[in-house]
């Protein structure tokens, strides 16, 4: 089953191409949101996880910040 991922990212984050490079080989799919050039994405990621850094993964509503493989993995069962 299909889960609906958002990533909040910055092209000139290396954390953020090694997720993207990461679900990717996984084969699974997401919505990519740039937050440095989307201000109503970067004030959403603000909102749900009161900190300005990323990446940022938003699986079904849990937040995982940072590139955390194992919960990644965890949380998309894979």
């Amino acid at each position: 089953m299909a889960k609906n991922i958002k990533i909040y990212s910055t092209p000139t984050c290396p954390w953020c191409v090694r997720v993207k490079q990461f679900l990717k080989e996984n084969n699974v799919s997401f919505e990519d949101l740039d937050v440095s050039t989307n201000q109503a994405a970067a004030e959403e990621m603000i909102q749900k996880t009161g900190q300005m850094g990323v990446p940022v993964l938003d699986i079904e509503g849990e937040i995982i910040i940072g590139f955390d493989k194992d919960k990644i993995k965890a949380t998309l069962g894979i």
